[in-house]
């Protein structure tokens, strides 16, 4: 396993340096993240909406398309869902205790996501659009399934309730270009 993760990251890093120039940036305040999902009864979307880790990562520029490399890390016991229990039982579903927290790797166009002890690599569908020369803005949605992590969908009443294994995992990232030293 992590052979594997440094064979893609050497990988990453080769492919970057055959672009243009790395810049560094790190993540503002305004981040949040957002997964929305159905049970056969009703809707659901619980939140991380005011991500604040100073998270950096790096952007590169090849071909005319960006690309992002780093790795942020949120906590798990940060998703809100409007409901103490829901919240209860989502950090059950996710094994917060045990696995505290979601890592999400940025690999250019791919992501790998590590939740509940579990790695998996993502193509990922985003768009990255500047504000100004200092200020980046990443939004982008990606459907994932509870069962690629090896998790099984929270059910309730006996299973009268059951939330479906796919979600769609809504991301807005900000970003400040950092200092070049």
């Amino acid at each position: 396993m992590f052979i594997r993760y440094l064979f893609i990251t050497l990988l990453a890093c080769f492919t970057c340096l055959q672009a243009s120039p790395q810049e560094k940036w790190v993540i503002v305040k305004g981040c949040s993240l957002r997964v929305n999902g159905n049970t056969n009864i009703n809707k659901f979307s619980c939140a991380i909406e005011r991500y604040t880790n100073p998270d950096t990562v790096e952007l590169c520029d090849k071909n005319g398309k960006a690309f992002l490399y780093g790795t942020i890390r949120l906590p798990v016991s940060g998703f809100d869902c409007l409901s103490s229990t829901m919240n209860n039982d989502l950090g059950k579903t996710l094994k917060a205790k045990e696995f505290p927290t979601l890592s999400i790797r940025f690999l250019g166009g791919k992501v790998n996501i590590e939740l509940a002890g579990v790695s998996r690599n993502f193509d990922m569908n985003y768009l990255i659009s500047r504000d100004n020369p200092q200020a980046l803005r990443m939004t982008g949605r990606q459907i994932i399934r509870f069962s690629d992590f090896n998790l099984t969908p929270p059910r309730k009443m006996g299973g009268m309730i059951r939330a479906n294994d796919q979600l769609e995992v809504e991301f807005h990232l900000c970003f400040r270009k950092l200092s070049q030293s």
